[in-house]
């Protein structure tokens, strides 16, 4: 239908068109001394209009025959672009699926034809890394940082790839490298934070786990088991100063003293340092809230002395009506009973924690009250028992 609306519309346009020509009687007049021409203004219409078409065809000729160069150029540079996409496709595609070796042959490709690109240098280096090529994994990583815009990425990797290696030095050097170019993403951060808990850096972790928390990189639970082990490793630095160890446990806040897995492995330090009694009442609202048969084998260790002993043993005898069948607190129990030369009860508490669950501690603590019961031949079975267990 629309062609044939074409075909009426250009035969009228023609129709038209002979109509006006036909009713057109004038004429041009060309005077050029000593010549004269005289010519139908129809026909001079007509040849004005294929001078000018003629003219404007070559004029278009020569344009398009001049800019010829620059359209091969720009033809061949599209199609190096499209290669080098098309290369950097594979190789990524090839890196992650595991195939080291294409990954390798197609990232090169797409760095010779995609103007020496650093993304296609840090692929590379990838995957010499991964195929343990240390001469081309170096040639790779320094091309991928030798413009300015591939410098962030290359330092970010070369600190990743150090650190899973386990190469800590390497690491921290590309990481300092990266602080002083003023780079603070969470990224580096995050490495930062794997570094300094690798080589020991405690209080370091605690800060930049705070940073990561200000930028919401990671939620509080994620950062909870970093923070924990950064300070029970630091309070275990400070075991052989016990008012040091006493002041930094005076000083967590509510969220960390609320941490039972931090408090359960804190208190056996605080009591090696003598201070064990001072972590009783944290303990004691944290088995309130939530049992824990583990920090529950640890109250003895923060019962005290004197009427301290004796109301920590009353707590956990309470405990004991709600939670009859727990070999952590009837193993404390038998340990606070022991303190308090109750030996009848000692034994009982213990022999029932080892029905529950046998343990080279609870071996230890019977045999030594059968020391004091003087009992050497059970004394010695128990020794054994709790040797034989602790080196299982």
């Amino acid at each position: 239908m629309r062609a044939l609306l074409w075909i009426v519309a250009i035969f009228a346009l023609a129709a038209g068109l002979a109509m006006l020509a036909g009713a057109n009687e004038g004429y041009v007049l060309v005077v050029m001394p000593p010549w004269r021409a005289q010519a139908s203004l129809n026909l001079v219409i007509v040849f004005l209009v294929l001078a000018f078409l003629t003219v404007y065809f070559l004029l278009r000729l020569v344009s398009r025959t001049l800019d010829l160069p620059g359209r091969v150029g720009a033809f061949r540079s599209r199609r190096r672009h499209e290669k080098a996409a098309r290369s950097m496709k594979d190789a990524l595609r090839a890196l992650y699926e595991g195939r080291f070796s294409e990954s390798l042959k197609h990232a090169k490709v797409a760095y010779a034809s995609g103007g020496s690109s650093p993304e296609a240098a840090i692929v590379a280096a990838r995957a010499a890394n991964a195929l343990r090529d240390d001469k081309h994994y170096r040639e790779w990583i320094k091309r991928a940082g030798d413009s300015d815009e591939g410098k962030v990425a290359q330092l970010l990797t070369e600190a990743e790839l150090a650190l899973a290696a386990g190469h800590h030095e390497d690491a921290g050097r590309a990481l300092d490298a990266l602080h002083a170019l003023g780079h603070r993403s969470s990224a580096a951060l995050r490495l930062s934070l794997e570094l300094a808990q690798a080589q020991g850096r405690w209080e370091q972790v605690s800060e930049l786990c705070g940073q990561l928390l200000a930028n919401r990189a990671i939620t509080p639970e994620q950062a909870r088991p970093f923070v924990r082990r950064a300070q029970i490793e630091r309070m275990r630095a400070m075991q052989s100063d016990p008012d040091a160890l006493t002041e930094y446990w005076r000083s967590l806040s509510k969220e960390d003293l609320g941490d039972a897995g931090l408090v359960e492995q804190v208190v056996p330090l605080l009591a090696a340092a003598g201070h064990g009694a001072i972590a009783r009442r944290t303990v004691d609202r944290l088995l309130e809230a939530d049992w824990r048969t583990d920090l529950a084998r640890h109250y003895v260790l923060c019962a005290g002395e004197g009427d301290e002993a004796r109301d920590a043993l009353s707590r956990a005898e309470k405990w004991l009506a709600r939670h009859p069948e727990d070999p952590g607190l009837l193993y404390s129990l038998g340990r606070q009973c022991m303190n308090a030369e109750i030996w009848g009860k000692a034994q009982s508490y213990l022999e029932s924690s080892l029905r529950l669950h046998p343990s080279s501690d609870v071996h230890f603590a019977l045999a030594e009250l059968m020391e004091r019961l003087e009992r050497p031949s059970d004394s010695t079975a128990h020794f054994r028992e709790a040797a034989r267990l602790a080196s299982a």
